[in-house]
């Protein structure tokens, strides 16, 4: 026997060896591949529609930011002529304030007026009364 028969007569041997060895793994990747259609299968039928309600909610949510985003403007100037309301009505109470002030001591300075007034006319007419 040459050198090359044997190397024949091995590579035979190794082939015995390695074909039944790999008829399982190549069967393994046969059904990966076979999952794997399924799996994009089922993903481009359930994925494409749950990405374009994705995209209509996001379109509706953009126009929904945007009215809010309007609205923001109105907000700020409602809160602003609150605030000035708010100092109108400190303005508007500080002035009652300073009139009720007045008007208490006005009251006071009239009630004794009054009673100094009576006191002199009684005086008054009891001395004239009293002659």
């Amino acid at each position: 026997m040459t050198l090359t028969e044997i190397m024949l007569i091995i590579i035979a041997g190794a082939l015995c060896v390695l074909v039944p060895t790999m008829i399982p793994a190549l069967l393994a990747v046969k059904r990966a591949a076979v999952s794997f259609g399924s799996l994009s299968d089922m993903l481009d039928r359930e994925l494409k529609p749950a990405i374009r309600e994705l995209t209509a909610t996001l379109a509706d949510l953009k126009t929904v930011g945007d009215g809010v985003a309007e609205q923001t403007d109105d907000v700020k100037r409602f809160m602003s002529a609150l605030g000035e309301t708010g100092d109108n009505l400190h303005t508007i109470n500080r002035t009652v304030g300073a009139v009720t002030s007045v008007l208490s001591a006005t009251s006071v300075w009239v009630t004794g007026a009054k009673v100094a007034g009576r006191y002199v006319v009684e005086r008054y007419l009891k001395k004239r009364g009293g002659k």
